[in-house]
């Protein structure tokens, strides 16, 4: 019943996932996908996106980090692979599901739902690069123009070597609009022996047990869940016991926010520091009231200090506001 955080590009940075999976409940991270195009890439760009190689591939708390790569060319997919594994990666992820336009555009991403034979070709490539015992796994999304493809490609990943199979619960047309369609994950988890894991949509623990009950899945990815309440994880494996504990609070999520900070500025500038902060805190902002209350203001400020002391300042203190399903 396993956790897993879930790749965010421009915002779960190896900073963030070290913040996280402080927090606990976390078993598993994914690092924002690296682009694979026609030449072979430095370490310096592995290590950019994935320092946590420098450490065995985890984070200061020991868990565990996947290195994603995305392209479409399967020879170098395959290549970029190896040189993954040769840098210290456990395990390599090829992202099958980016819905944005750009990458889509460029032939990455959820685009090539539309060839389930090309698929296969990237997987197997990577999986005949990279040994044996490494797990090379995949994230995809149901489908491109609907949720028609998810089966199809499922059995191709699965045929090619596929050991675990991510399923964002929508189509790239579906983007981020609710609902999550698990029941449509259920349908996959059916058709193939890789093992599969749901996401999409989880923003409660009551959100967990129902995906969990129609998907059928028992491990489950969470990205904007985990970003709005970074206890989620932890709220989750009280309740696999069986168990309650208290909700952090917001003082707890600032000092989060700090440490982020903190982080952060041994290598970026203050407006770029801040940039990052408010990415962030526009999700902390589902999670909790005093987030919202002091949005107004903390959006304005460029420097990290002030910015720090604006979440700091007293609100109101209420319950959390976690956005319902």
């Amino acid at each position: 019943m396993r956790i897993i955080l879930a790749p965010m590009e421009g915002l779960v940075d190896a900073p963030i996932r070290e913040t996280l999976t402080q927090v606990g409940g976390i078993d598993r991270c994914v690092t924002e996908f690296i682009r694979v195009t026609h030449g072979m890439l430095p370490p310096r760009v592995f290590y950019k996106y994935a320092s946590e190689l420098h450490n065995q591939s985890l984070t200061r708390a020991g868990t565990p980090v996947a290195v994603q790569l995305l392209g479409s060319d399967p020879a170098q997919m395959g290549l970029h692979g190896a040189r993954a594994v040769e840098l210290g990666a456990t395990q390599v992820d090829i992202n099958f599901g980016c819905p944005a336009k750009t990458v889509n555009k460029h032939k990455g991403g959820c685009v090539l739902m539309r060839e389930p034979e090309l698929m296969y070709e990237i997987t197997e490539a990577v999986r005949k690069a990279v040994p044996a015992e490494i797990p090379v796994t995949a994230k995809m999304r149901l489908g491109y123009e609907d949720r028609s493809m998810g089966v199809a490609c499922g059995q191709a990943l699965e045929a090619a070597g596929a050991s675990e199979i991510v399923i964002h619960a929508r189509s790239k047309v579906d983007g981020y609009k609710p609902p999550a369609y698990w029941e449509e994950i259920a349908k996959v988890r059916e058709a193939v022996s890789s093992h599969v894991i749901a996401n999409g949509e989880i923003w409660t623990v009551a959100d967990y047990w129902r995906c969990r009950e129609v998907s059928g899945c028992e491990d489950v990815m969470i990205g904007r869940g985990l970003i709005a309440r970074p206890d989620l994880a932890r709220q989750i494996k009280a309740s696999q016991q069986g168990q309650e504990i208290e909700d952090m609070t917001w003082p707890e999520a600032v000092a989060l926010v700090r440490e982020y900070a903190e982080v952060l500025q041994g290598w970026l500038e203050d407006p770029y520091v801040t940039g990052r902060i408010k990415q962030w805190m526009n999700f902390l902002r589902q999670g909790f009231s005093e987030a919202e209350a002091v949005w107004p203001a903390a959006r304005k400020i460029r420097q990290v200090e002030p910015m720090l002391a604006c979440l700091e300042q007293d609100v109101p203190v209420s319950k959390a506001a976690v956005r319902a399903a």
